[in-house]
């Protein structure tokens, strides 16, 4: 079972979302708060899988606690949950290593998805893959905004193959079926990379191949 945490300043939403939740056999709300310096407290001595966090909070934003998550537990699963959407929030959720974004505006029949395909592939957007990455990509052009990646990082053939197959939302275990190999060496090959690029998850690995031209914008196509 799935134990989720959700974080949001709004309590009618936060319980009815929790009340949305506990129908599915797969999840268990194992907390939930308006206050996210609680919650790094909590975390000190419970498990969570997956947290779905607001943006707009007081105390601190959903994407400084982000942040403050990935340094404590990188490996913990997180998915902004806002009303707010544009460019730049995607810009934001990827960079403070989010695994990614629902708008309050979906439908909720597709939250269940989206949290399934977070703890399968490492990422969910409401839109494909490909329209979110160009979209973030532009924002940052359109700013002057850049990150400073070492091209020095050497991506073997297999790992650029795998990357390719992500690009096109391929789970690990598609993956594993399309190379012949098993889904838990594929998983392997998912966090080797990650560590190499030093990514906080696999959405991170794809901006990462970008910018060193490893692939390129019609991968996604």
């Amino acid at each position: 079972m799935i134990k989720i945490a959700l974080i949001d300043d709004h309590e009618l939403f936060r319980k009815s979302l929790s009340t949305l939740l506990s129908f599915s056999t797969n999840f268990n709300v194992v907390y939930d708060t308006n206050d996210g310096l609680a919650f790094l407290e909590y975390i000190k001595e419970n498990d969570v899988d997956i947290i779905l966090l607001d943006i707009q909070m007081p105390i601190i934003n959903g994407f400084e606690l982000c942040k403050i998550l990935k340094s404590i537990q990188p490996e913990i699963k997180i998915l902004i949950v806002s009303q707010l959407n544009s460019k730049e929030v995607t810009h934001h959720v990827m960079t403070c290593g989010a695994n990614g974004f629902f708008s309050k505006n979906s439908s909720p029949n597709l939250l269940e998805n989206a949290i399934e395909n977070i703890m399968e592939n490492d990422y969910y957007f409401d839109d494909e893959l490909g329209i979110v990455i160009k979209d973030a990509i532009l924002w940052e052009r359109r700013e002057g905004y850049t990150l400073d990646f070492s091209e020095s990082i050497y991506l073997s053939d297999r790992e650029i193959e795998i990357i390719n197959m992500a690009c096109v939302e391929m789970s690990s275990k598609e993956i594993a079926n399309k190379l012949c190999i098993s889904t838990r060496t594929v998983e392997n090959h998912r966090k080797r990379i990650m560590e190499k690029t030093r990514a906080k998850n696999f959405i991170g690995v794809i901006l990462f191949a970008l910018k060193i031209n490893a692939i390129t914008l019609d991968n996604f196509s």
